[in-house]
């Protein structure tokens, strides 16, 4: 099992499970990379400490960097805290360490039950293509199901630990991963996973032009009115989610985008509307305008 990988330095995300320390033994054997093992300690579960010795005791057995740390999230914190929390300390480390990017050992079965679990919430194109390569954060095991990891590891004698929350039915994903994709066909995955690959290269098209859009109408936090108004609704709610995004303003729902878009084209000069406890949107005569809501 081969990755392709710019040589320089990166963020391994090593958990302690199979997919991980596959993962990490794949990326130490790539040619002219140096790998930075971190892991990220939730405290949500008694025995997660174990996971830490182990993932540690293998980055001294191969003379890695290796670094760490603990969360204490307590036992109800939600997936989406944890996932936050986590990403935060790769993204910091990343930056501490000057590191090209972060890896992380998302596979095959992981790419269904993200695109299955966003559908049931009731998402748009970006949450079924959600889990993919980007923002720093690279996914090589895309193209790889969890039973090819397992073989990997035994074959290779690596060691891991099972994480008990993963049978955990409270969570969502787990009842997708137990009750729901053992389910589907051979056929019905490969026709979802088809659809996901096509949907990936459309956003990237979605993408880019939108990004060309701004390139005309943006001025860091200033938007030109007139243009956006112009623009098709569907291509201003991508338009008005990638110029927030641009300016770090994310996790919006689809409703507030759409609430900030009516408000953009309707809205007098000299209204502001909020966009979240932190930032408002001013309707001016030539722009839209991002502001701090303490300013």
């Amino acid at each position: 099992m081969n990755i392709e990988l710019e040589l320089g330095k990166y963020i391994v995300a090593v958990s302690g499970g199979v997919d991980s320390m596959a993962l990490l033994d794949v990326v130490r054997k790539t040619r002219d990379v140096v790998p930075i093992v971190a892991h990220f300690d939730h405290g949500i579960r008694p025995d997660s400490q174990l996971d830490r010795e182990l993932v540690m005791n293998i980055a001294r057995k191969y003379n890695l960097e290796f670094v760490y740390e603990e969360g204490r999230l307590g036992a109800n914190t939600s997936e989406k805290i944890a996932r936050d929390a986590r990403y935060d300390f790769l993204r910091r480390t990343q930056q501490r360490y000057g590191a090209k990017a972060i890896i992380t050992a998302h596979h095959r079965d992981d790419l269904l039950e993200t695109a299955i679990l966003n559908l049931l919430r009731g998402t748009g194109w970006r949450g079924i293509v959600s889990l993919r390569s980007r923002d720093g954060i690279l996914r090589p095991l895309l193209r790889i199901d969890k039973s090819e990891l397992y073989a990997y590891a035994k074959v290779n004698g690596i060691e891991w630990r099972e994480d008990s929350t993963n049978v955990d039915l409270r969570y969502r994903r787990n009842c997708i991963r137990h009750r729901i994709i053992p389910k589907m066909s051979p056929l019905q995955r490969f026709e979802l996973l088809d659809v996901i690959d096509k949907l990936q290269l459309i956003g990237s098209q979605i993408e880019q032009s939108v990004s060309d859009i701004l390139g005309m109408l943006a001025q860091a936090n200033k938007l030109d009115r007139t243009g956006f108004i112009c623009l098709p609704h569907n291509i201003s709610r991508e338009t008005m989610l990638a110029w927030l995004y641009q300016n770090d303003i994310g996790g919006l729902s689809s409703n507030t985008i759409e609430r900030l878009v009516v408000v953009a084209k309707t809205y007098r000069v000299n209204k502001q509307a909020d966009i979240n406890n932190r930032y408002s949107l001013r309707v001016c005569t030539k722009f839209l305008v991002i502001s701090s809501r303490n300013s």
